[in-house]
């Protein structure tokens, strides 16, 4: 396992930059201002709040930016299907990236319930 030192360590982290771009990108020529807004905001909240909880160095508030940050991964999501049904976007690309939130989403919350099982250990007595 490799050492986390930074926020740029984690994995969620990376996939979360990845996705964020892949959304700029294909919103990119997009003429509607507000729903392009919308879905870039939403995609650029996952790895910001994975990043900012990991500054606030404390379990507790990490856990917390985790939990808003797999709330993002929702709201992208219901923005994905609702390009598909507006045909903002083709089906074939909706369908890669829901299968990248829900994939991204499993994550984050496995590390969520890793650190809250790290948190809840109590020592040997």
């Amino acid at each position: 396992m490799a050492t986390v030192k930074t926020f740029e360590d984690l994995e969620i982290w990376k996939e979360g930059m990845s996705l964020a771009c892949q959304i700029y990108a294909i919103f990119k020529q997009h003429k509607d201002f507000g729903f392009k807004d919308q879905i870039q905001r939403a995609a650029v909240s996952i790895p910001s709040n994975i990043a900012e909880g990991f500054e606030r160095n404390t379990s507790k508030e990490f856990v917390q930016f985790l939990y808003y940050a797999k709330g993002s991964c929702g709201e992208l999501r219901t923005l994905i299907h609702l390009a598909g049904s507006l045909n903002y976007i083709e089906k074939q690309d909706g369908d890669t990236l829901i299968e990248a939130t829900k994939a991204l989403s499993s994550k984050i919350y496995k590390l969520i319930t890793y650190r809250k099982n790290l948190t809840q250990k109590k020592p040997l007595q």
